[in-house]
């Protein structure tokens, strides 16, 4: 029959992974249902027979025969006269079938039938792209850079889908160019109309959580659990494990020899730092692991409250504070505790040290964010900072040599002097 277009809308989509032939064929019944609708009014009366597979449809219209002053319904009935026309030895009250051509419909409604096919066919594809996706949000997802726009990049995986990568999900350190693979997790997905937009998010805590389950069998096979994930993205990371099987390390199983099993991970993530820490049930015992690479004296809880005193050498506080308080920043989340650092030998506001000099009382001398930089790392008084060498210094704060000599001559004149 003449189908015109609409050949080419089957073929279009008969091939669709997303859709089977079923599915198709109630949608393309439904299109041209809804046109005879609008055409005659009703669709009781119409058989319609569609080949998907061969791009062809057949419509018939079903009507009973009656004498020729009776016709009332002309969609539903057929005068004698007409129907002898059709076929000589047609009576009253039996049932013509005629084929209704789809010119029939008049070019307007065809070229409206075609775009609402169309229209329903990528609404099925949608919704089952949504539903997909939706299934596998929290998963590990790899998919290729088709381009790099400023605030995002978007990514195209194998079966064509457009995957977004937002710059506020990507690690700092990420730099992307077209035709990258890039792996990170399927955080949401949200419908913006009727089109699903996928997002992927390498920040995730969920995407380092995973990637522990990709790279170390122990955590796949369930042997090694990850009880929490903690992370500063591109900087810092601490991760808590626990083994129910008194004869597996689980902080030895992941980090491997030499750092060879986490080595992968660390990679992936932009050189992210990645402190593994055993799990207890202990609240002192974990802390004092979280604060790790720094030694703790003695921890005061106050459980009420969340919070903990944490006690430490001088020499250790830098330690446990890190650069740029990332150190302490992350043990407070990871233990759930909110963490006071406390120098011992400092009691009620006095220094142990009497003839130190806080940081502040040089700030005619020495700018206030080069002081915060150096509290940051647990360093506020004059002693503190003339303790470390420069290169220390150096590889701990954001400051530049020349800065750190020129405050550590400052300060020497004042004991000099």
């Amino acid at each position: 029959m003449e189908n015109l277009a609409l050949i080419d809308s089957f073929s279009e989509f008969k091939d669709n992974k997303l859709i089977d032939r079923v599915t198709l064929m109630a949608i393309l019944e439904d299109v041209f249902r809804n046109a005879l609708k609008k055409k005659y009014g009703s669709d009781d009366n119409f058989d319609i027979i569609i080949n998907p597979d061969k791009g062809d449809m057949e419509i018939w219209r079903r009507r009973v025969i009656v004498a020729d002053e009776d016709l009332d319904f002309e969609n539903e009935e057929i005068t004698l006269t007409e129907a002898r026309l059709i076929e000589a030895d047609f009576e009253i009250g039996e049932e013509v079938s005629e084929e209704v051509k789809l010119i029939d419909l008049g070019r307007r409604a065809i070229l409206a039938l075609r775009q609402n096919l169309i229209s329903k066919i990528h609404e099925h594809d949608n919704t089952n792209l949504y539903k997909q996706f939706k299934d596998i949000i929290g998963d590990i997802y790899t998919a290729e850079v088709h381009h790099v726009r400023p605030r995002v990049v978007i990514l195209v995986d194998d079966e064509g889908n457009e995957i977004v990568l937002p710059k506020e999900k990507q690690i700092p350190s990420d730099f992307f160019r077209k035709g990258d693979n890039v792996r990170g997790i399927i955080e949401s997905v949200e419908l913006k109309g009727n089109k699903p937009q996928i997002i992927m998010s390498r920040t995730s805590e969920k995407f380092l959580e995973k990637l522990f389950e990709q790279e170390i069998p122990e955590v796949f096979d369930g042997l090694i659990t990850v009880k929490n994930v903690v992370r500063i993205p591109g900087e810092k990371a601490k991760v808590a494990v626990d083994s129910y099987d008194d004869r597996i390390d689980p902080v030895g199983a992941c980090v491997g020899m030499k750092g060879s099993r986490i080595h992968g991970i660390v990679r992936e993530l932009g050189n992210e730092n990645i402190d593994v820490i055993n799990y207890t049930n202990n609240i002192q015992l974990f802390i004092t692991r979280a604060l790790s690479p720094a030694k703790v004296s003695s921890i005061k809880i106050d459980e009420e409250n969340k919070r903990a005193e944490v006690f430490l050498k001088l020499e250790e506080v830098s330690k446990a504070i890190g650069r740029g308080g990332h150190n302490i920043k992350l043990a407070g989340q990871l233990t759930g505790y909110e963490l006071d650092v406390i120098r011992e030998g400092d009691v009620a506001g006095t220094v142990a040290d009497e003839d130190d000099v806080e940081l502040t009382e040089f700030s005619d001398e020495i700018e206030e964010w080069v002081i915060e930089e150096f509290a940051k790392i647990g360093l506020d008084t004059a002693k503190s900072i003339l303790k470390h060498d420069v290169e220390d210094l150096v590889r701990r704060t954001d400051l530049e040599e020349e800065t750190i000599l020129d405050v550590m001559k400052i300060l020497k004149e004042e004991f000099d002097s």
